[in-house]
């Protein structure tokens, strides 16, 4: 902090250091989620696909357009995604019923199976990283990151994720 404080005088080193320390265990995380599903062979974007049709209930399905507005990506980077899961097994993708223009994607059960087995292999992570933290720590940081969530989420509504996922 005494770096950035020494090139730029106006800083708040309060809010660098949150900020700073919120961006590497962003970093961290991902990296450590992307080796956890790289070895049940599926990519971290695969797995927020995989997330989104699990949280979405049963039947595990929708439109790619809104797959692609959840998780902030653009309809083609979508497709793109989409046609490489449906190549893997992982998702289908069909024509609608009530309306044949529109594609429905849906989880297959080797996908439903890939997520379940990330979802262990997440759980013990986080279990692990917040483990220095007591039951009442764990709630007021969730509390206090929800806080700012809904400050980004406000001021940036189309990034992706949205916070009724904690729900």
């Amino acid at each position: 902090m005494a770096a950035y404080q020494r090139e730029f005088g106006d800083l708040d080193p309060q809010v660098e250091k949150v900020v700073s320390a919120l961006g590497r265990l962003n970093r961290r995380m991902n990296v450590a989620y992307g080796r956890q599903v790289a070895d049940l062979g599926i990519s971290n974007t695969e797995w927020e696909v995989l997330k989104t049709l699990v949280l979405s209930g049963s039947p595990y399905r929708m439109g790619p357009g809104e797959l692609a507005k959840r998780l902030g990506l653009t309809p083609a980077a979508m497709t793109h995604r989409i046609d490489r899961m449906a190549g893997e097994g992982l998702v289908t993708r069909a024509r609608d019923e009530n309306n044949r223009v529109r594609v429905i994607v849906e989880l297959t059960d080797e996908g439903r199976a890939k997520w379940l087995e990330a979802m262990r292999m997440a759980t013990n992570f986080e279990e692990d990283l917040l483990q220095d933290l007591s039951g009442d720590e764990r709630a007021v940081l969730g509390e206090l990151l929800i806080r700012v969530l809904r400050r980004v989420e406000h001021d940036q509504p189309d990034a992706g994720g949205r916070l009724t996922d904690l729900d």
